[in-house]
């Protein structure tokens, strides 16, 4: 069993004295665990970190076995990132979510193109509004996605305000009623209305991370979303709360 194919590098654990089990995130395989020989010496250690694009090849003697790659790097990105501590939790956080809530060996080729798409603009201006599209894209393809395109109580277009924590949908000022203060604010950010306010992209991570914890983490055995997330999402808020942030 043979493919070859470009992939992000999601993670990487020690495998005895010198290999690397990867943790790789492809178009075409999904997420595909194999272990790189050599993959902890001092020459290959430093080009496996999480974020770095890579060529690789895997093989095995059955499709069930968890083989082996050979790889070489195209672009690594945890230098650069390191420059800045947003850029390096944006990083962290987008590779721990993915293997955090995509099962191994199953394709996701437009989530992958945009978790390409968010890693190459790391460090841009806008790039949190950018990660908090790519969490709503992540709740879709997983099964989990937010239906904002009309009231769930009275079927508006128009004044929504909020989504319901229960079903993901969106419900209008009006329809919400005296239930408003058990809904979640629903930011214009996340339903493509042009503004600058950084406080709306914190809103829209609070709605996110409900449903990443709730229902997402809820169907993998409720397990805890992984730290790096928090990290991001206390760094975002508190550039935010900056008197010049908008």
């Amino acid at each position: 069993m043979e493919w070859r194919a470009e992939g992000i590098v999601l993670g990487v654990r020690r495998h005895g004295e010198h290999a690397a089990i990867v943790d790789l995130l492809t178009a075409d395989h999904g997420r595909h665990l194999g272990v790189v020989r050599g993959g902890a010496s001092r020459k290959m250690a430093p080009l496996l970190q999480p974020g770095a694009q890579i060529d690789a090849t895997w093989r095995a003697r059955l499709d069930g076995h968890m083989g082996s790659y050979t790889v070489d790097l195209i672009r690594g990105r945890a230098a650069t990132a390191m420059e800045d501590r947003l850029t390096l939790a944006g990083l962290s956080a987008v590779c721990a979510l993915l293997s955090f809530a995509l099962p191994e060996r199953q394709a996701y080729p437009a989530l992958y193109a945009r978790s390409l798409a968010l890693l190459d603009g790391l460090g841009a201006d806008r790039w949190p509004e950018a990660y908090l599209g790519w969490e709503q894209a992540l709740l879709e393809e997983t099964g989990f996605g937010l239906d904002l395109s009309a009231c769930a109580v009275t079927g508006a277009t128009q004044g929504l305000a909020y989504v319901s924590p229960r079903s993901g949908r969106a419900v209008s000022a009006a329809g919400a009623g005296s239930w408003a203060d058990r809904l979640l604010i629903l930011p214009g950010v996340m339903r493509g209305v042009p503004g600058n306010d950084p406080r709306e992209v914190v809103q829209g991570l609070a709605v996110t991370g409900h449903f990443l914890s709730t229902h997402l983490a809820g169907s993998l055995g409720n397990k805890p979303l992984p730290p790096a997330r928090q990290r991001l999402v206390d760094l975002i808020a508190a550039r935010a709360a900056q008197p010049d942030s908008g």
